[in-house]
């Protein structure tokens, strides 16, 4: 694990790590939990997980057109990849995933696609993965909008279902951390 990886599981253990017990999204129980949004929101965790995602993402020489996931764990996730990215002098506009359709206008379920063209390399993104039914859930609402899913990342991976259930939908799975390097960070 390189240094900003080392440095953004500590933030993250220091901010959004927790036990106790808990029911996650999933409807699982676990004793750990991690509320992701705290680091997310965090100027400094914004910065650094968009930093280490853009490496990752360079390192596999992904070519992406646009990031973004279901809302609204991956709407901070998704304005901060894409700033770091433009950056860098690479264009991937942020795009949101929406739960139900708007309820109005244009009752679509992507926003922000009109900066993506028709069939534009997506990478969904995600807080934190446990079963992966908000990344699978993203990728049917983007293939069902014309858009093509290249890969999902995650933050955390919680190392249980979600790598093979995104893998399955025929999707690349990428992950900075896992919950094992989070736990195990010092703070």
């Amino acid at each position: 694990m390189d240094s900003k990886t080392q440095k953004l599981a500590s933030l993250i253990r220091k901010l959004s790590y927790h036990e106790g017990d808990f029911v996650l999204s999933s409807g699982q129980k676990s004793s750990l939990y991690i509320d992701l949004k705290a680091t997310t929101l965090h100027p400094d965790g914004a910065a650094l997980i968009a930093e280490v995602a853009c490496d990752l993402i360079l390192e596999k020489e992904m070519q992406l057109d646009g990031v973004g996931g279901l809302t609204l764990g991956a709407d901070p996730l998704a304005t901060a990849l894409s700033l770091e990215a433009r950056k860098r002098g690479l264009f991937w506009p942020a795009f949101i995933v929406r739960k139900e359709p708007k309820g109005h206008g244009t009752a679509r379920y992507i926003e922000g696609s009109e900066n993506l063209k028709a069939g534009a390399r997506v990478l969904v993104l995600e807080d934190v993965v446990t079963t992966g039914a908000s990344s699978l859930r993203a990728i049917e609402r983007l293939r069902d909008s014309g858009f093509s899913p290249v890969a999902a990342l995650t933050v955390v991976d919680r190392e249980q279902q979600g790598r093979i259930s995104i893998e399955s939908s025929g999707v690349k799975f990428l992950k900075l951390l896992t919950i094992s390097e989070v736990r195990a960070a010092e703070t």
